[in-house]
């Protein structure tokens, strides 16, 4: 950092300092030249100017270009390690949960601390162990400041991080520390604030990491860049981002290979210069695009897209870009073809709706059987409970099975109704006189005390109706005068 040195000047012209010494005798930081002009820690004044005035030295001119020259330092050094505009504050997990999770390496687990209010550690991984050198056992239970030395997340920032937990959001800081064996350390905290049930704080989950190193930081973002190029370029879905006027800047091999083309022949161009989709199609995907660009708000959507020779079904993410400082950018997306998903969706909807019909017709012929049993004479048992539709499908086999078998008595079995309502009592008789109509006697049998009692309470015409009390004597009545016919012959 700067320093003020003029408090340690005792004087022009070689004065001793503050500890006695002679800047005469042992030369100072801003020596002269040898046209008198000073130079500051071996360099020219910034700027080129000269702070000699007169043959003697202007302490407050010197004072203000050393102060300008540490500044210039430290933002040279901050700019080497990433940190220019780096400031405490909410970031996304694409900026700074990312940038931290990869500081050991693409492919190993950062280090990994979580604590409580009080600062009690309830989690201390391997690499936290390695960053730090306590282990798991020795960590776990302690006090975060006995360990590392600092309290990196104050009680007011905790209060203050209070957001829903699928956002993903996570907040940075840094802080100076030292290991168990005393060094120091600066380490950059990259914490998100875990909430129960009641939004209660239950603990502060934090990715730790130590970045000074320029090239290793390098290195490392090359190896994330890889790997996030990997999972992106295997996905089975289009990926893409386009600026703000709508030309692609990326997107990822499934989307080249599906169109059949080189991924150069996608960038700069826009939906209608890279003439993949119809223009009416593009229209669309333009339109939806302008959408999230006006809004700065994410849309999901299905849509269809008309191809010509047939549609295309397509389940859609579009998301607004932005950059390090949250300015709107572009618009990314991820798309997924649904196309043949729906196609044998239709197709299984179709069988099923033969599965459902052909079990229907079955139930219906199970539910109504017309059971011959001699010329001339049908049986039919009804069993279960009746309803509009069931009696209108008895009542319809009924009179096709005695108009196609010139059937002269049918009999109607109800032994298994489980119960006779107003319904069911003017199904039968209706039944009955359709049948009397085509020229068939009806025998009803079947007919249990309780049966009978609740026709009579329901006042049921039974006119023209044989009733007997088991299906045995229905049929026995019914074939005694066929067999008298076939004496009298």
């Amino acid at each position: 950092m700067s320093r003020d040195r003029s408090e340690r000047t005792a004087g022009p012209g070689g004065g001793a300092d503050a500890d006695g010494a002679s800047r005469g005798e042992h030369g100072s930081e801003a020596g002269s030249t040898a046209d008198g002009h000073r130079q500051l820690d071996g360099l020219p004044a910034p700027g080129g100017v000269s702070v000699h005035i007169d043959g003697q030295t202007d302490y407050k001119a010197e004072c203000q270009a050393l102060r300008a020259r540490v500044a210039e330092l430290e933002q040279e050094l901050a700019s080497r390690r990433g940190e220019i505009a780096r400031e405490r504050g909410l970031v996304s997990a694409p900026a700074a949960h990312l940038d931290a999770l990869f500081a050991r390496g693409a492919t190993q687990v950062p280090a990994l601390i979580s604590w409580r209010l009080d600062g009690t550690v309830t989690r201390w991984n391997d690499a936290a162990g390695c960053l730090f050198g306590w282990s798991e056992g020795e960590a776990l239970g302690r006090r975060l400041s006995d360990l590392v030395a600092a309290d990196p997340v104050s009680p007011e920032e905790v209060q203050a991080f209070n957001h829903d937990p699928g956002e993903s959001l996570f907040a940075t800081t840094t802080s100076a520390g030292t290991t168990r064996e005393g060094n120091a350390i600066t380490c950059r905290w990259t914490y998100a604030v875990l909430r129960d049930e009641r939004g209660d704080v239950r603990e502060i989950a934090a990715v730790v990491d130590e970045g000074d190193d320029p090239r290793r930081r390098e290195r490392l973002l090359h190896e994330r860049y890889q790997m996030l190029l990997q999972l992106v370029d295997n996905s089975p879905n289009v990926m893409f981002i386009k600026d703000a006027e709508g030309r692609y800047v990326f997107l990822n091999r499934h989307y080249a290979r599906a169109l059949g083309r080189h991924v150069i022949e996608f960038l700069g161009k826009d939906e209608h210069e890279f003439g993949a989709t119809p223009p009416g199609v593009a229209d669309m995907i333009v339109a939806k695009e302008r959408e999230v660009l006006a809004s700065g708000q994410s849309l999901q959507y299905q849509e269809v897209l008309d191809y010509g020779s047939q549609n295309f079904y397509f389940f859609t993410v579009k998301f607004p870009v932005r950059n390090e400082r949250g300015e709107l950018v572009g618009v990314g997306g991820v798309v997924r073809e649904d196309t043949d998903l729906r196609r044998a969706e239709a197709e299984r909807a179709a069988l099923q709706e033969q599965i459902i019909a052909a079990q229907e017709e079955a139930l219906r012929e199970l539910s109504t059987p017309l059971i011959p049993l001699a010329d001339g004479v049908l049986a039919m048992p009804i069993v279960g409970t009746m309803d509009g539709a069931r009696a209108g499908r008895i009542m319809e086999t009924l009179l096709t099975g005695i108009s196609s078998q010139r059937a002269h008595t049918a009999i109607l079995d109800v032994t298994g109704v489980r119960a006779v309502d107003a319904l069911v009592a003017d199904a039968l008789t209706r039944t009955a006189r359709a049948a009397q109509m085509l020229g068939a006697r009806v025998v009803l049998t079947g007919i249990r005390p309780e049966v009978a009692r609740a026709l009579l309470e329901l006042g049921a015409d039974l006119s023209g109706i044989i009733t007997l009390g088991t299906l045995q004597s229905g049929i026995a009545h019914a074939l005694r005068p066929t067999a008298r016919q076939r004496v009298a012959r």
